[in-house]
């Protein structure tokens, strides 16, 4: 068994995993899609904070279309991994596809650039890590505070060559594994991690034979509360029936008609700047 933090609002919580994720879930038929004309509700009862992790890009632009469909701001957490087109999610190639969500006005963290897991905290005062792409790809390394904040700085500076504008101040680790020294540097570099809500597990990285969509869709529309974090991907390279096209749509559209809103982590309370702060 694993341990991985992740947070909810204030509060951490440490959520048990198998193999690589959360599982628990149950079958049921999803949602049919609303009209193209459909618009968030007029009163909030509630907020929902989506977010969405880089990945094989496969879903990039049905997200895309679908966040504008429903009008909602969502937070990307951007790292240069490898694509279903070739080529890498930070590479010029994508220049385009960013510049059009910061003009939506969407908000973007670093997610480490060659998307380096931690692996664990040395006792010679360094960060072991595993680099999943990249000249190191593979291998690990033992890295101090200073190199890993330099990972997570890396994607702030590409940002800015690809769109010209800097990042949102904070960062999710890869695979939401933490340590308190990942913690520290990012925090010293200026960036705060952003985990999700124990509810807000998509489940798109799990097997589909096991948990099919109409699953995790019933999953996460009877257990999302206001305030919580949601995480997806914008493609998963394993996942034979991918969640986005199924579930995306299905799940927006029904937390809106119970009534939640929906915001980017520039207004979550645990990540907003406060007043005054540059």
């Amino acid at each position: 068994m694993m341990k991985r933090l992740i947070s909810t609002g204030h509060v951490p919580a440490m959520l048990l995993c198998a193999g690589t994720m959360l599982t628990s879930a149950h079958a049921a038929a999803p949602a049919a899609a609303a009209p193209a004309a459909a618009s968030a509700p007029a009163a909030c009862k509630g907020t929902i904070y989506m977010t969405f992790d880089t990945g094989s890009q496969s879903q990039a632009q049905l997200i895309a279309d679908v966040l504008n469909k429903r009008q909602v701001k969502a937070t990307f957490f951007l790292a240069n991994e490898k694509t279903t087109r070739g080529d890498y999610s930070l590479d010029p190639s994508w220049a385009p596809y960013w510049k059009a969500r910061v003009a939506e006005g969407h908000a973007f963290g670093t997610h480490t650039f060659d998307h380096v897991y931690w692996k664990k905290d040395l006792a010679n005062g360094l960060i072991q890590v595993k680099p999943q792409f990249g000249k190191d790809g593979g291998k690990l390394a033992s890295v101090t505070d200073q190199q890993f904040c330099e990972e997570l700085r890396r994607v702030d500076t590409r940002f800015q060559e690809l769109t010209g504008r800097k990042l949102d101040p904070f960062w999710r680790a890869p695979g939401g594994y933490t340590s308190p020294r990942t913690l520290a540097a990012g925090s010293a570099c200026g960036y705060q991690h952003a985990g999700w809500a124990p509810a807000g597990y998509s489940g798109d990285e799990l097997p589909s034979d096991k948990y099919p969509n109409a699953m995790l869709l019933k999953k996460a529309l009877a257990n999302l509360h206001s305030g919580d974090i949601f995480i997806a991907h914008m493609g998963i390279w394993s996942r034979k029936d991918a969640w986005a096209p199924a579930n995306l749509d299905a799940l927006i559209s029904g937390l809106q008609d119970k009534g939640f809103c929906f915001a980017t982590l520039r207004e979550h309370p645990a990540y907003a700047r406060k007043k005054g702060q540059p």
